[in-house]
């Protein structure tokens, strides 16, 4: 009889436990931002991160393939997902093609008999648009994408020994970023990234029974603490473009050492169920501080040599749910954590040349040293209603709370919100529409330290203060492994002052699975 495992890797709660050959390995396809700059980064620096990179994946751009749901009558059937390409490298008609599960196919059968050995590959291209018509420093229209590849192996289908999961992506970056015109704390542009070939993924997972799984290897901290839920088979936080809402709250990245998408630093974790499903968890983690990594010349980096601490992440996870989001109780998650990094970075006053502050009063601001971050977060979301008449519609929703350490954070708070409804129009089930916000404090040891300066006759300095921002968009999905999502985003406070108009973004994505 096979070891009985609970995999840690469902985003549901298993109703019960499944072995490691029953295990559903998932595509990791992702995003952020970044931009070619110096090769050299400062830890604390808020422009740095903006320049080098602002976090975020979107992890499942597409619905999971749907279950078989009742309809009530006179509900049309949904289409049949057909897929020819078993014995052909090409669909037998365009209508084939449309429904298939992924733009190239099954490759005349051979990605099934590689992923009955074991080895499931899985590719993605994702691209952001976004402009802005008024407000903002400049008018610009700005493009970014990315190129990954992911491949995960089975190694209990590979060896016949219960060794886990092993998981290799790399991602491929290139365009530019409206939040370095406008300018904006938060892109806009969710995926806009440093341009380079990187490494993204190299792990070891494994689940080593219904109560234990681990992790090891060049990962990130994004994917495991303080992050996204699946519904639909769908990241909830990345149903939006702006870098502010999708992939996890986004302060907590330039509040410490935090290792976000697409980096991949040394890295462990370890995960508890003690209900032997995952109704609860306790999870810790272990993560190599290293702001070098974020550089372009560093993609394939996998080394401790300029490492500068160790990011220490605990979480408390609630979840409750049936076994997919078409069926069962109504999923909801509540996460509550913080972490602890051990790195020497320089103080809040380090980021006032975030604001476009004169080089002559950066250089009597009180920079000094601080050893040690602190920080905590609050995160629930819930799938508000499930349509009585179709299952495979619904609306969810997700809201989150992050604190950070007063000494040396820029924004000590910040909140992000968003709800979603998947099913728009009566042929549309699987279309989406989004609204979200967010709202980003900047620490009020910046703002009072600019109002002294203002206060001895100063004029061209501007107080900072926060950027409230929302995005409404909607989400087309002509095909599954197609993603087209016009929409529109208004940020509050560009930059953090009132120096500028308030700019109003027309954006628009594309998302194609391989």
């Amino acid at each position: 009889m096979a070891t009985v495992f609970f995999h840690p890797l469902d985003s549901h709660a298993q109703e019960r436990p499944v072995t490691v050959s029953q295990t559903r390995v998932q595509a990791t396809q992702v995003q952020t931002q970044t931009n070619t700059q110096p090769a050299t980064t400062t830890p604390s620096s808020l422009n740095n991160r903006r320049r080098f990179y602002a976090p975020n994946p979107t992890k499942t751009i597409q619905p999971t393939q749907l279950p078989v749901v009742n309809l009530h009558a006179g509900e049309r059937e949904p289409a049949v997902v057909s897929d020819t390409t078993e014995n052909s490298f090409f669909p037998a008609s365009f209508h084939d093609w449309l429904t298939q599960d992924t733009m190239t196919g099954n490759w005349a059968g051979r990605r099934t008999w590689l992923i009955d050995k074991g080895v499931t590959i899985t590719g993605h291209y994702f691209q952001d648009s976004a402009g802005n018509p008024m407000g903002g420093k400049s008018k610009d229209v700005r493009y970014a994408h990315e190129i990954g590849i992911n491949v995960d192996f089975n190694l209990k289908k590979l060896t016949g020994l219960q060794l886990g999961l092993f998981h290799f992506t790399v991602t491929s970056r290139a365009g530019k970023g409206l939040g370095e015109t406008l300018p904006a704390l938060d892109s806009p542009q969710e995926i806009y990234g440093s341009p380079t070939v990187r490494l993204t993924l190299l792990a070891w997972e494994m689940p080593w029974n219904r109560y234990v799984s681990t992790n090891v290897g060049e990962i990130n901290a994004e994917t495991d603490f303080e992050t996204w839920s699946i519904y639909w088979g769908m990241n909830n936080y990345c149903q939006f473009q702006s870098n502010a809402i999708c992939g996890m709250p986004q302060s907590i990245a330039y509040n410490s050492g935090y290792s976000y998408y697409p980096t991949a630093h040394p890295g462990a974790w370890v995960k508890f169920y003690p209900a032997g499903n995952n109704h609860y968890s306790i999870q810790f983690g272990v993560y190599s501080v290293d702001p070098s990594i974020a550089n372009t010349h560093n993609g394939w980096k996998m080394n401790l040599h300029d490492a500068i601490g160790t990011f220490i992440p605990f979480q408390l996870v609630w979840h409750r749910g049936g076994k997919d989001d078409y069926s069962g109780p109504l999923q909801t998650n509540i996460k509550i954590g913080g972490y602890w990094d051990t790195s020497e970075v320089k103080n809040v006053y380090s980021h006032l040349g975030t604001f476009d502050i004169a080089a002559r009063y950066l250089a009597v601001a009180p920079v000094a040293n601080v050893r040690g971050r602190f920080g905590g977060w609050f995160q629930f979301d819930r799938m508000l209603e499930r349509d009585s008449n179709d299952a495979r519609r619904g609306t969810s929703f997700f809201a989150s709370f992050t604190w950070g350490d007063p000494r040396t954070s820029v924004a000590p708070y910040f909140v992000d919100a968003g709800i979603t409804r998947k099913g728009t129009f009566p042929d549309r089930p699987n279309d989406t529409v989004s609204f979200g916000m967010k709202m980003l404090w900047v620490n009020r040891k910046l703002t009072n330290w600019v109002r002294d300066i203002q206060a001895t006759g100063a004029t061209d300095i501007y107080k900072p203060s926060g950027e409230p921002a929302i995005e409404l968009n909607y989400g087309w999905r002509p095909t599954p492994w197609l993603l087209i999502r016009p929409g529109a985003q208004y940020i509050w406070s560009t930059g953090g002052t009132n120096r500028y108009r308030n700019p109003l973004i027309v954006d628009f994505e594309t998302g194609i699975t391989f």
